[in-house]
């Protein structure tokens, strides 16, 4: 009995590969076979999330994942179905696979910003370093959350960096400069019809998470005019074009975010969460910023992404039409531009924890067939490799991190304080996932099957006709 139980399991499973094969092939017959594009609707997606670990490469992963368990491969989204690699470069630039693995440098040379790859991944397009929005020429372009409330659909962006920085602004506003904080900001609560937005750039709070007998400028929340009618309760426009005003409903305290963090309690239609911390929520804090990762303690006053993320899905998926939603984990970048190792993987193991909490959601409040999930990063930062790493006399190393176990900081090397043109990782998992997977007709000799940021947007805009 046993060995026919193997043997019809062996063969379900086979009919699933090739079922899986057959379907490859036949949406890959459906397309030119130069590129993926948004020629044919896709499938009805009700929600999408998109999780940004901004600066994130292969090994960001791998050394959040070695510290937190011990082993590589370890993430939940790394055992997601679609597993690819992803090119970040700007308009005018490229990405070679093959010079990007013949010399050590190639990837220091012709690599993006974080608002030029946000814009490509939200509106589909290449365009230039600052670009928030807007195609080389300075032209607004539609972007995907606006697609989205144009279909009926609620929408959000959430950062652990402040909520008019590059990524989260470049799937909101347009600006021709991604240092235009305050126009940025007065677009995204005054203009906008998204219904969450959560992130820092609190002008009455420092590094720490202090009061200030003063206030930081308030260009990170649009000025104090902005911010006077954000806490009055007045600010906010007709978001939904039934002629009435949708005012913004703000919290700041943690508490608050952990209220609305319970999927038991109704939120605002409205909700906009500016935390109590200036720039980011840890990894500007005081003390050794180049400790072991937790030897200074987090600060306790700010939320979590993952607090934050599930505060933020309690308010969206009150629609019945669903939602579109994008999470930033913004300080991953930060941390590594700094080179600080420490501090890079508390952010990666933050990103990490908030995916967890979206699987939790869908598996308990949606399904993988009513919900997509995308996991990737706008770019690399910091170049991390193994130690002794480079380029020798006999040609370019690049050395795994050393794995010294869980909760021990493991051996990695810095090779940049920037960013890099090094493919990232993208998983995907849940409805309309395969057509990414579609997308990805290049290939690295390393990292396998890749697909452009660009197809993100353009796969994103076939589920929204």
């Amino acid at each position: 009995m046993k060995t026919r139980e193997r043997c019809r399991s062996l063969l379900n499973a086979s009919f699933i590969i090739l079922f899986f094969i057959v379907s490859c092939q036949t949406v890959f017959a459906a397309l030119p076979k130069d590129k993926c594009i948004d020629a044919a609707r896709g499938p009805n997606v009700k929600n999408v999330i998109i999780m940004i670990a901004d600066g994130c490469g292969y090994n960001h992963v791998n050394a959040g994942s070695i510290y937190r368990y011990g082993a590589t491969g370890t993430q939940v989204y790394e055992k997601f179905p679609i597993r690819l690699g992803m090119s970040t470069y700007q308009a005018a630039q490229g990405y070679d696979p093959q010079m990007a693995w013949k010399y050590f440098n190639y990837v220091n040379l012709e690599y993006t910003d974080s608002s030029a790859a946000a814009t490509a991944m939200a509106c589909g397009v290449k365009t230039y370093d600052g670009a928030i929005g807007v195609d080389v020429d300075g032209f607004q372009m539609e972007n995907i959350l606006e697609r989205a409330e144009a279909m009926g659909k609620s929408t959000g962006v959430v950062t652990t960096v402040q909520f008019s920085h590059a990524t989260p602004a470049s799937f909101v506003a347009h600006n021709v400069s991604r240092d235009d904080y305050r126009q940025i900001a007065l677009q995204m609560v005054n203009d906008s019809a998204v219904d969450v937005i959560m992130g820092c750039g609190n002008p009455w709070y420092d590094k720490n998470g202090k009061l200030r007998p003063t206030p930081n400028e308030f260009d990170y929340v649009g000025g104090s005019a902005t911010w006077n009618s954000l806490v009055a309760g007045t600010a906010g426009n007709d978001a939904d074009g039934d002629g009435i005003v949708d005012p913004w409903y703000l919290i700041q305290s943690r508490s608050e975010f952990q209220i609305y963090a319970d999927w038991s309690v109704s939120a605002p239609k409205r909700l906009i969460g500016v935390t109590q911390v200036y720039r980011t929520l840890q990894q500007e804090r005081s003390g050794d910023a180049y400790a072991a990762p937790y030897v200074v303690p987090l600060l306790t006053t700010v939320p979590t992404l993952a607090e934050m993320t599930k505060a933020a899905l309690n308010v969206l998926d009150a629609d019945d039409d669903g939602f579109y939603l994008v999470i930033e984990g913004g300080a991953v970048d930060w941390a590594a531009h700094a080179n600080q190792s420490g501090r890079a993987i508390e952010e990666q193991i933050e990103f990490g924890i908030a995916v967890e909490a979206v699987v939790e959601w869908v598996q308990t409040r949606s399904s993988w067939n009513d919900t997509l999930l995308i996991v990737t990063a706008d770019h690399e930062t910091g170049y991390m490799t193994g130690p002794d790493s480079g380029l020798f006399d006999d040609g370019p190393v690049w050395n795994p991190l050393v794995n010294n176990g869980a909760e021990v900081l493991p051996g990695l090397q810095w090779n940049s304080g920037s960013h890099t043109n090094s493919l990232v990782p993208f998983c995907a998992k849940g409805r309309g996932a395969i057509l990414f997977f579609v997308c990805a007709r290049n290939k690295d000799p390393i990292r396998g099957r890749y697909l452009d940021n660009t197809d993100i947007a353009k796969t994103l805009f076939r589920f929204l006709r």
